[in-house]
Parts: C-alpha cells; structure tokens; sequence
C-alpha cells in the first residue's frame, strides 16, 4: 500500500469537524475582558499625543528664542562702545548700499550674489556677532568687527568712486577702459 491509498482509505479520519459553535462560546467568556477605561488623562494623552508634542516644542523654541535675546542684549549692555561702533558704521554702509542699489546693474556689473555679500548683515557679520555674545570680553572679536565694518566701508567706497569716475569720463577714455 502506498501512501496514495493509504490517504483515500483513510480520508474520513482525517477530515474532523471543527468544534461547535457553543464551544466557541464558552471560550470566548473564559477569556479575561479588556480594560473598558483607563484613566482620563492617560486617555486624553493617547488621542492628542501630536498635540502634546507640538506644544512642547513650541515651548522649547520661546525658551531659546528668550535666551537668545538676552544674550544680545547682554553683550549691548556689558560693551556700549560696540553698539556706538555698529550703530556708526551700519548707517554709513547703509547709505552707500542705498546708493549702490539705485544705479544700473549694467553700469556696476554687480551680480545679485556680489549684492548679497555686500550687504550689511552676511555669514561672516552674523558669525562675528555670535563669536561676541559668546565671548563679550574678547578684544580680537571686538577688533575682527571692527575690521569687518571698515573693510565693507572701504569696499563700498571704492566701488562707489570707480563707478563715479567711470561714468564722469569722457567716452574717448571709456574707450581706453574698456
């Protein structure tokens, strides 16, 4: 006898009924019933997790933002000839941007990304600013802000009275320019 026949002879064994339906019944009330409630917090919790989350980071964000203005203002209380020297140079690099900003971009040759590193308050600005709220008392941060407003200024300048001696020439010399 194979195994083929085996099978064929035997097949009524082999197919049992499933247990009745009352059986299933009666399991289903011997297993333990889930919690109906939990607590109502823990409830609450569960359903608005996102919420919560937002709101701590938003927390988080007034605190760092309210450090980061008292540090500022720290380093202008502690050193008040630095914010005499900013304000002093900020208004004239202002005022030469200004002036640079309302002639032709033909005539200065000046690409919006040269703009954007002439104006005031770049990387090299902005890091120097972090450097002394980190270290008020630093003379070569102090000395470096300094250096970085006069050589903007100077820059300015010189951009300013080239494109003045460029455009007062006569067009026999912008011909030698060019």
């Amino acid at each position: 006898m194979n195994l083929e026949e085996f099978i064929r002879q035997n097949r009524s064994g082999f197919e049992e009924e499933g247990p009745r339906p009352d059986v299933w019944a009666v399991l289903e009330k011997q297993l333990p019933k889930p919690k109906q409630e939990k607590g109502r917090v823990v409830l609450m919790m569960a359903k608005h997790w996102w919420k919560a989350a937002i709101l701590v980071a938003l927390i988080v964000n007034a605190g760092l933002l309210l450090k980061y203005m008292n540090t500022r203002q720290e380093v202008a209380v502690v050193i008040p000839e630095i914010k005499e020297m900013e304000s002093y140079y900020s208004a004239r690099i202002e005022q030469k941007l200004e002036v640079l900003k309302q002639l032709p971009v033909a005539e200065t040759g000046l690409d919006s990304l040269t703009m954007k590193e002439l104006e005031l308050r770049n990387d090299t600005y902005t890091m120097l600013e972090k450097e002394l709220a980190a270290n008020p008392g630093n003379e070569r941060i102090r000395a470096a802000m300094i250096r970085y407003y006069q050589m903007k200024l100077e820059l300015l300048e010189k951009i300013l009275d080239e494109h003045d001696k460029y455009t007062n020439d006569s067009p026999s010399t912008k011909k030698d320019v060019l």
